[in-house]
This record gives C-alpha cells, sequence and structure tokens, in this order.
C-alpha cells in the first residue's frame, strides 16, 4: 500500500462543533490510522489544545463576529507556509471555499501539489444569512466559485450537493464521495441508556424523540416545534431532546415557551463526548432531522449506527438513499405531516425498532469505508497530474 502525506484544510475544527469539523476530523484520524500521515490546517482558538494523532497546524486568526459563527484565518503568513511545506504533502484536501482554499493555492503555487475539494454545504444559504447587502453576496459567490474552480477535482456529499453547486453558477465536473460516521454500529447498554433516562427524568416507556444539531432556524428547527404542538393538542404524549449550541437557542427555547411545549422539551447544550451522544441515539425512538439545509446529514447515519429510525424530509438531500417504512421515514414537509408521524410513533414503538435496525443493516457507512474510497481517488488524482506533467 502507497502511504501518502494529506493535508485537511479547514476553516472550522473543534473547538468548533458542525458537521464538516467533523469530517475533517475523521478524515485526518483515519488517514493517520491507515493510509499515511495526516496533517490538518486550521485557524487558531483561544485555548485550544490539540491531542490527537495527527499533527495540527494552527494559523494567526481573528474573531470576524457573531454574524460568521467562526474564527476567520490569515493564509498567507509566511511561517505558516514554512511549516506546511515541511510535511511535504502529497495531496491538499480541503473542506471550505474560502480561508482553506486560498491556503491551499498559495501551498500549490510552491509545490504543484493537487488540490481536491469537498462541497459540503449549501453556501448561497450561509451567504444570505451572514452578508446583509445583495452586491457583497454576489462578490462572495464570485470569489467562492473562483476557489472551486482552481481545485484539480471537486467532490459533493450528494447528488442534491452537486445540484446546489451547480445552482451557484460551477460549471465543472464533480463526482459523489459521501460521508460516514466515527460511530461503530452498536447500541448502548441498557446501564448507559439508563443514566439518560435518570438524568432527564424520562420512565422506560415513554416515547422520546431527539434533533442533534446546531441551534439554527435555519435546521427547520421550527417544522419540528410546530409538529410537536400540533401533535400534543392531538393529545399525544411524548418527550424532545435538542441537543446542540448556536445563536438561535434562546429564540427557540422562547418559540418551544410560547406553544406550551416547555414540559416537553428537553434542551442539554452541545454534548462534545461521542460515547455520551451515542446514548442519547440510543435511547431516542426517533431522531427528528427534517433539514432541507444539509447536503448530507451525517447524524442520520450516526443515528442509524445506534439502531435509531430517522425522520426525513422527502426529496432533501438526507433522504438521498432513504426508503420510507423500510431505512427511514420520509415526510412532505408540512406541519401535519409531522404531527401525524409523531403522532403514529407515540403509540407504535414496535414500527421504530424495526426501522432502526433496517437503517442499521443497510444505510450505515463507517468513516474507514468513505475514507478508504477517498483514498483510492487521491491515488488516481496524484498518478493523473504526475502523467500529465511527464507528457508535458
Amino acid at each position: 500500500m502507497r502511504r501518502l502525506n494529506v493535508g485537511i484544510f479547514n476553516d472550522s475544527f473543534p473547538p468548533v462543533i458542525d458537521g464538516v469539523a467533523n469530517t475533517a476530523v475523521n478524515y485526518a484520524r483515519v488517514i493517520q490510522k491507515r493510509f499515511g500521515k495526516a496533517v490538518v490546517a486550521t485557524p487558531w482558538y483561544p485555548k485550544v489544545v490539540d491531542d490527537y494523532p495527527f499533527k495540527v497546524i494552527r494559523y494567526s486568526s481573528a474573531n470576524v463576529g457573531k454574524r460568521i459563527g467562526y474564527r476567520m484565518g490569515n493564509p498567507f503568513s509566511p511561517l505558516l507556509i514554512r511549516k506546511i511545506n515541511k510535511e511535504y504533502l502529497d495531496i491538499m484536501h480541503i473542506h471550505s471555499p474560502f480561508t482553506s482554499a486560498i491556503l491551499a493555492r498559495v501551498m500549490r503555487r510552491y509545490t504543484g501539489t493537487p488540490i481536491v475539494f469537498t462541497y459540503h454545504t449549501k453556501f448561497d444559504l450561509d451567504i444570505d444569512k451572514r452578508v446583509a447587502l445583495n452586491p457583497l453576496k454576489s462578490v462572495s459567490i464570485r470569489f467562492l466559485l473562483s476557489n472551486i474552480n482552481a481545485c484539480d477535482e471537486v467532490w459533493v456529499v450528494s447528488k442534491g450537493a452537486g445540484e446546489n453547486l451547480r445552482s451557484l453558477g460551477y460549471r465543472g465536473d464533480f463526482i459523489v464521495m459521501e460521508n460516514g460516521t466515527d460511530f461503530v454500529k452498536r447500541q448502548s447498554t441498557s446501564d448507559e441508556i439508563k443514566s439518560v433516562e435518570q438524568k432527564h427524568g424520562l420512565s422506560s416507556d415513554e416515547t422520546v424523540f431527539l434533533f442533534v444539531g446546531r441551534m439554527m432556524w435555519y435546521k427547520n428547527i421550527k417544522f419540528i416545534i410546530d409538529g410537536l404542538s400540533k401533535a400534543s393538542e392531538s393529545g399525544a404524549t411524548f418527550k424532545m431532546i435538542i441537543v446542540g449550541e448556536g445563536v438561535d437557542r434562546p429564540e427557540i427555547m422562547d418559540y418551544v415557551a410560547s406553544k406550551q411545549l416547555s414540559d416537553k422539551v428537553i434542551f442539554t447544550g452541545a454534548i462534545r463526548d461521542r460515547e455520551e451522544l451515542r446514548h442519547y441515539f440510543s435511547r431516542a425512538n426517533l431522531f427528528l432531522f427534517p433539514s432541507t439545509y444539509d447536503t448530507n446529514g451525517i447524524v442520520v447515519r450516526e443515528a442509524a449506527a445506534c439502531n435509531c429510525p430517522a425522520l426525513i424530509v422527502k426529496e432533501s438531500c438526507a433522504a438521498e438513499g432513504i426508503t420510507h417504512n423500510d431505512t427511514g421515514i420520509l415526510i412532505e414537509e408540512t406541519v401535519e405531516a409531522i404531527a401525524e408521524e409523531i403522532i403514529l410513533a407515540t403509540k407504535d414503538h414496535q414500527r421504530l425498532r424495526r426501522i432502526g435496525q433496517s437503517a442499521a443493516d443497510k444505510i450505515y457507512l463507517s468513516w474507514d469505508d468513505a475514507v478508504g474510497r477517498a483514498y483510492e481517488r487521491y491515488l488516481e488524482i496524484i498518478d493523473r497530474l504526475a502523467e500529465k506533467q511527464r507528457d508535458a
């Protein structure tokens, strides 16, 4: 097996918690374990401690405000460029088309190292949220496309992500490379599940719904709350656990209160311990993930790893590869539809267990397998570039 030195460049990385940061960690972890050496380059955060089996190079960054939500790094530091140059990278894999893309382009100018980019996020929606003026939105999208077009190969995490990339104006080629999950396929033990129940005052036969993600309205959290409210008005009894943090959390909590659901909805905050998070997935009867924003929805596979079925909106990116009533529950994006499934879930736990088991059997994808596919593609990119240089 050819061992590779792979640069993983991303604008978000722990202590930031989001799906792309999780992806960057797991790419680096699997590459270091199985395929060579991984080097992560990412912006510095205050009080950060990088205790990983792979190397992390932090570079200077600035806090640009809550509207952006991340620190912005400086990719032009000569010291940073020298540090990365000493790692003798065979390929650079970037997961953000902003600072990380600029850094990779600077490095390629010095080294000729190829760049592969994974498109994870619907950046048009991100730009709409974070950029107030329309002229600046157009400039931001042109900047994004310039960086994507400069890459040697483009990957997308789902067909829907590819369609969104096309809608931004991208006209190049891309291939679908799905993300995996770092959860081993197993449910938590009965004692571990009881620890969740005791912590939150849950009975063992109580119907529990779960959401895991950033506390942002664009995750379709209002839709979940409205569905819970309608189901509750119909007499359904349940508890809803919401795991995560985000700038919209205070507004979300206020909205829950306005719907008289405060006694039914539990906010845990962010859970950084992955094994503890597994216990929540294992206890939940149904994972509610109606997001139409996410391009892949790793959390749906995390739920499947724990035999927890997921409720997903039809034709969303998260719904790709899901069969209704077999590997998941697919609904129209209406309050009536989600309320109906919530009510049914409280009455038929056996159906949910069957779907959860099927999801574990059929849609689970480990990071080892996902990154293994990426490694094979890295080799093709590197060899293709070498052949092109020989023929030049």
